[in-house]
């Protein structure tokens, strides 16, 4: 069973950036299609970026030249750069493969 574990998140002032991390278990990493949702207060979860296990990158039109998602299969850990942060940025993120989710990161733009 894979474990997701995410880290990263924090407080951070609109124009600024972050990376989220998240670190899987599990010696099949590299055959997973890894994905960042995020779950703002009173809202749906939403994907935010999905990476497949060749590398190919797929994007919310929201996150567009801002974010980019990646992967290290020999650390087993998917990562999210998120730059040009804006306060509807904010959120609990969340790391997913299949039907298996990480605890989440919050996520908070604010000056």
């Amino acid at each position: 069973q894979v474990q997701l574990v995410e880290s990263g998140g924090g407080l951070v002032q609109p124009g600024g950036s972050l990376r989220l991390s998240c670190a899987a278990s599990g010696r099949i990493f590299g055959m997973l299609v890894m994905g960042w949702y995020r779950q703002a207060p009173g809202k749906e979860r939403e994907l935010v970026a999905r990476i497949s296990e060749g590398g190919s990158t797929a994007y919310v039109d929201s996150a567009k030249g801002r974010f980019t998602i990646s992967r290290d299969n020999a650390k087993n850990t998917v990562y999210l750069q998120m730059n040009s942060l804006k306060p509807e940025d904010t959120a609990v993120y969340y790391c997913n493969t299949g039907s298996i989710w990480g605890q989440g990161t919050q996520v908070t733009v604010s000056s």
